[in-house]
């Protein structure tokens, strides 16, 4: 995996026939929003500040990300959100980038209660959305972040698991994988790096990433084969 420098050392570059801006939108949930990351707040955030740079490919990106969301808010949004913002205006983006789902998952006021969202209707809630962000433009999914069990209930009533996340995470990259949709498994690339690790990357509440965190998202996204194809790539460059 790369490591990424400062911004200062960093430039983007994109191929020669990419000639204009692209145009695009993150929408989810707090993994979106970023938040647990007061200093940089999170991999979104810092993504669009990198295009902002002189001598960046200038992209346009917009966060829409809302904490608590489900998918089926997400989807209610997603058009309503990106028709009245900047350089959106009265057309479609270039890109959407999704990511949501974990807050479908948790289960209420106990660890056996029943899911936010029924299993059942996630799988409906997700098609749809899929569907409806597909029909406006090409669609990237990255997934969940694994949550510390030790540290549930979220805010005293939101139980989540990784058995729960697991169900729900597979759902989605089958549903992408269904209408060729890429799909980053974060979910399984953050398990397999080991308890230690996952703990050192979430926040005190155990459900979203630290600074850390998120930056060690942010370089897996941008590592991600699907996102290279837009001309996202970070080059590093030594200062003679």
């Amino acid at each position: 995996m790369q490591t990424l420098l400062a911004s200062s050392s960093m430039q983007l570059s994109i191929a020669p026939n990419q000639c204009q801006p692209l145009k695009i939108i993150a929408l989810g949930d707090s993994l979106v929003y970023g938040y647990g990351d007061p200093d940089k707040g999170g991999w979104v955030e810092q993504l669009r500040r990198w295009w902002m740079l002189p001598d960046s490919a200038g992209h346009v990106l917009y966060n829409l990300g809302v904490r608590g969301d489900r998918t089926k808010q997400v989807a209610q949004r997603l058009e309503v959100e990106f028709r009245h913002r900047g350089e959106l205006r009265n057309r479609v983006p270039d890109l959407i980038i999704l990511s949501v789902g974990v807050n479908d998952s948790a289960r209420l006021t106990r660890a056996n209660g029943k899911n936010y969202t029924d299993f059942a209707v996630f799988e409906s809630d997700i098609a749809s959305l899929l569907e409806q962000a597909q029909q406006l433009c090409p669609v990237l999914f990255v997934g969940m972040v694994p949550v510390d069990e030790a540290k549930m209930p979220f805010l005293d009533c939101f139980h989540f698991n990784h058995v729960d996340q697991y169900r729900y995470k597979e759902a989605t990259r089958i549903a992408c994988s269904k209408r060729q949709i890429p799909y980053l498994d974060i979910f399984d690339q953050w398990m397999k790096r080991g308890e230690n690790w996952r703990c050192k990357h979430l926040s005190e509440d155990g459900l979203h990433p630290n600074t850390l965190g998120y930056q060690a998202l942010l370089e897996d996204v941008i590592n991600w084969q699907a996102l290279a194809k837009y001309h996202v790539k970070f080059e590093h460059q030594m200062k003679s």
